[in-house]
């Protein structure tokens, strides 16, 4: 009985020792990729990608705890997670052709008197001239996109379902984007996000020349609509 009990205390003594390791190494680990980060978004170029990509994945939490601690806010810290997300997934997204692509635009974007009418597959553009998505659509459709405008991600979901996209890009607040990029991981897609200029529910604003320049990723310049190489003025509403 008592060689049964000193073994007993032996085990769990060992597995307090490697718990506390774990916690140990856990913190470490996730101390060095806050450093990494913190350095990347000093210099403006992401170091080791990879291997930041493993710690959000494995210590996001405490990496989110590390990063309130040394002043970043919430903003900061999914700014700089989403371009690490497009900077790991361009080569991935070139090597799509855009007939496999779709782009999931908010329905935030149109004008607050937009006459479309929501359906199945989202709101389908009347391309009155009311907002800059009338302008756009034909254009990146004529590229090749196939081009929604969704209330939300039930709707990307089903999409995707639907037409099996293997690359889409993804447009919307901070939290949508970063939210919607992790959903695209757990589908087994290839993503990049565009964050919209303007946080709210009706009439936001799009960098609309970042979103072509992410749409032109690996795509045949000839195939480009000469409507995109003279731009409109103001695009950016």
């Amino acid at each position: 009985m008592l060689i049964e009990n000193s073994i007993l205390s032996q085990f769990i003594f060992l597995i307090g020792e490697i718990t506390l390791l774990f916690i140990l190494g856990s913190i470490v680990f996730a101390i060095l990729m806050v450093t990494l980060a913190l350095i990347s978004i000093k210099r403006g170029k992401i170091y080791f990608p990879s291997l930041i990509k493993a710690g959000v994945v494995l210590v996001e939490g405490l990496m989110k705890a590390l990063f309130r601690l040394f002043g970043l806010e919430d903003q900061q810290v999914n700014s700089f997670f989403i371009e690490l997300h497009n900077s790991m997934n361009k080569r991935a997204f070139e090597a799509v052709p855009v007939s496999d692509r779709a782009i999931f635009l908010p329905q935030c974007l149109r004008s607050s008197k937009c006459p479309a009418h929501l359906t199945p597959e989202g709101l389908k553009c009347k391309c009155c001239g009311l907002c800059m998505i009338g302008y756009w659509l034909p254009l990146l459709e004529k590229m090749g996109y196939r081009v929604f405008s969704v209330p939300g991600s039930s709707f990307i979901k089903r999409m995707v379902r639907k037409y099996r996209p293997k690359a889409i890009i993804g447009v919307g607040c901070m939290g949508e984007v970063k939210e919607g990029l992790e959903m695209s991981d757990k589908l087994g897609l290839i993503s990049m996000g565009v964050v919209t200029l303007k946080e709210g529910c009706v009439e936001t604003y799009l960098d609309w020349e970042m979103l072509l320049e992410i749409a032109k990723l690996g795509v045949d310049p000839g195939t480009i609509p000469p409507d995109l190489i003279t731009l409109p003025k103001n695009n950016n509403t």
